[in-house]
């Protein structure tokens, strides 16, 4: 069983290196050439990722999340520019580098994608955020292109929530249909409604082990694991992991700067056994320092064999 790490978006190691440098609609507004400042932006943003790449291959990192941040106003009703064609020079050469070092990438859309509002502008809103992930991936020719989505609104109820997502979901178009993934959340949405759902539109689930804690839905996650992991057909199966910043009530939802690793120790001992290679995203909010110490920390704490810097094996 071979167990990879990545992580999200930001590297800490690069120095002012970021591939989310933005730019509001009232800055593009105010700019006596809007459409200059924002390719100037969206410029930075691509030659900034192709620096994290590079950063990624030199350290055998082969699992990272892109940020949904690389082209600023994409999605803006109001704001109308090509993204693709025009800056197809870029995704070519990380596309090259993704494809040669067969590095995963995925996209998780922001808080501002809701699947299951009941609100049309939200859900056609929704919809554009959800075409304009697919355009990048495909842009950077990824063949399992995954898109992870919380279920969303509570609002009605849970069951309803859950029928909205189902059914607006089948309104998508069939190529995005193919790229969603589902994620349990921290609150309401546990790790049984994501399998419900999942049964119901056969797509699958990224287990947020730390959203499981927060909200365990009265069910051991053991029972489950097989039939989560199952879910996933051509790549992977994909977990997020991270910790909280106190495990007290108040903080225990919110994000750990590092990793405990004892916590990812006892995790490691329930999957392991499962015969299945697992992703694993580090979601700490020191990023790939957090994801670096530890490791460090397992190849003091255990046995477990590292193929390379990110990877290891675990019998």
């Amino acid at each position: 069983m071979k167990i990879r790490f990545g992580y999200a978006c930001l590297s800490k190691t690069l120095d002012n290196i970021t591939s989310s440098s933005s730019l509001t609609y009232t800055n593009f507004l105010k700019k006596e050439n809007g459409f200059s400042k924002l390719h100037e932006v969206i410029k930075s943003n691509l030659e900034d990722l192709d620096e994290i790449l590079d950063y990624n291959i030199k350290n055998n990192i082969h699992f990272y999340r892109l940020s949904s941040k690389i082209i600023p106003l994409a999605t803006h009703y109001a704001v109308d520019f090509d993204y693709l064609d025009k800056y197809k020079v870029f995704y070519d050469i990380l596309s090259k580098k993704i494809s040669k070092n067969k590095i995963r990438v995925d996209f998780h859309p922001d808080q501002f994608c809701v699947l299951n509002s009941t609100r049309k502008e939200v859900l056609e809103n929704s919809i554009k955020i959800l075409e304009y992930h697919y355009n990048l991936l495909n842009a950077l020719k990824i063949k399992n292109k995954v898109l992870i989505l919380h279920i969303g609104s509570n609002q009605f109820g849970k069951e309803k929530s859950i029928n909205r997502f189902i059914n607006n979901f089948r309104k998508l178009p069939k190529h995005i249909q193919e790229c969603v993934v589902i994620e349990n959340d921290d609150k309401i949405f546990n790790i049984i409604d994501c399998l419900k759902i999942s049964k119901e539109l056969n797509i699958p689930i990224v287990l947020d082990y730390h959203h499981y804690i927060c909200n365990k839905g009265g069910v051991e996650i053991e029972d489950y694991l097989d039939e989560i992991f199952k879910t996933w057909k051509n790549i992977n199966p994909k977990v997020h992991f991270s910790s909280p910043k106190n495990k007290t009530k108040k903080d225990m939802r919110t994000h750990h700067d590092y990793i405990n690793s004892d916590d990812f120790i006892k995790f490691l001992d329930i999957i392991k056994n499962y015969n299945y290679d697992i992703d694993i995203m580090i979601e700490a909010k020191a990023k790939d320092e957090a994801m670096f110490k530890l490791i460090r920390e397992l190849k003091y704490k255990t046995d477990y064999k590292f193929i390379d810097e990110t990877t290891m094996e675990i019998k």
